[in-house]
């Protein structure tokens, strides 16, 4: 199995390929600003280039931009700390600048990535089956929309079920999001949460996929605190930080009430 160093190494790896940088740039003190461009190495579901994205593992800054918006962000990066740069009040600022350009920011989250020294997996009191593509077809149901996405089926690749008899109570499923790294996704029918059953699928799963010699990756926003506990009673612990920018029609569809 890998170590944390390797699991790190390969995670920075793949941000380079996303943003257009180089990995060592993570690593450095002073932040960083690259032109950003479309990669097939990119994780499938990024879209790219960027207008504005901005990601740290907790030295620096490394921003990836398209030419318009180089100037605005690179003026923002460089005038704050970085404990600061991902909240706010001075994310309105960025925000203000975005918005004269047809942009908003629209994603912020963190990423975790497995303590091998923390990482086992984790007993709960249903059984547990691996499921794999084939057993997928007939779980794309709303229940189980963080595990598995209907969008891009093709990326599900592997999951860990917890059953009560023969009914799927809870679903952890991985995506192979780029070649190295597999992201976690996870629900537990409301039923029956708070008995460990979020955990020990997490964790197995991750232990699963750590045995196929991919890194698997954990998402979460901020906010969610329930999600961030679960990453790290299965063994996770916060790896990086992303903020996005999209256009302004984009965003504001989201926010659409219907």
């Amino acid at each position: 199995m890998m170590n944390n160093q390797e699991i790190l190494k390969i995670a920075m790896e793949q941000s380079a390929i996303d943003l257009g940088a180089d990995p060592v740039d993570f690593e450095k003190s002073e932040n960083v600003i690259v032109t950003s461009r479309e990669n097939e190495g990119a994780r499938r579901y990024l879209q790219l280039p960027f207008s504005c994205q901005l990601v740290s593992y907790g030295n620096n800054i490394v921003a990836s931009v398209s030419p318009g918006f180089w100037e605005i962000t690179e003026r923002y990066i460089h005038s704050y700390s970085v404990e600061h740069l991902f909240e706010t009040p001075h994310l309105h600022m960025l925000n203000d600048a975005l918005m004269k350009k047809g942009q908003k920011i629209c994603f912020m989250a963190e990423y975790f990535l497995p303590d091998v020294n923390a990482l086992r997996a984790l007993d709960c009191p249903y059984e547990l089956r691996v499921l794999h593509p084939d057993d997928f077809t007939e779980l794309y149901l709303p229940e189980w929309s963080n595990a598995l996405c209907e969008q891009r089926k093709y990326l599900d690749v592997l999951g860990i079920g917890a059953y009560d008899g023969q009914r799927l109570i809870g679903l952890a499923g991985c995506s192979a999001d780029c070649d190295t790294m597999w992201q976690i996704g996870i629900d537990v029918l409301p039923k029956y949460r708070r008995q460990g059953i979020a955990s020990a699928l997490t964790s197995r799963l991750a232990v699963e996929i750590l045995n196929q010699g991919r890194v698997p990756f954990y998402c979460a926003a901020w906010c969610n605190v329930k999600s961030v506990r679960n990453a790290v009673r299965s063994g996770f612990r916060p790896a990086w930080v992303e903020m996005t920018a999209k256009p302004t029609e984009e965003v504001d569809r989201m926010n659409a009430i219907t």
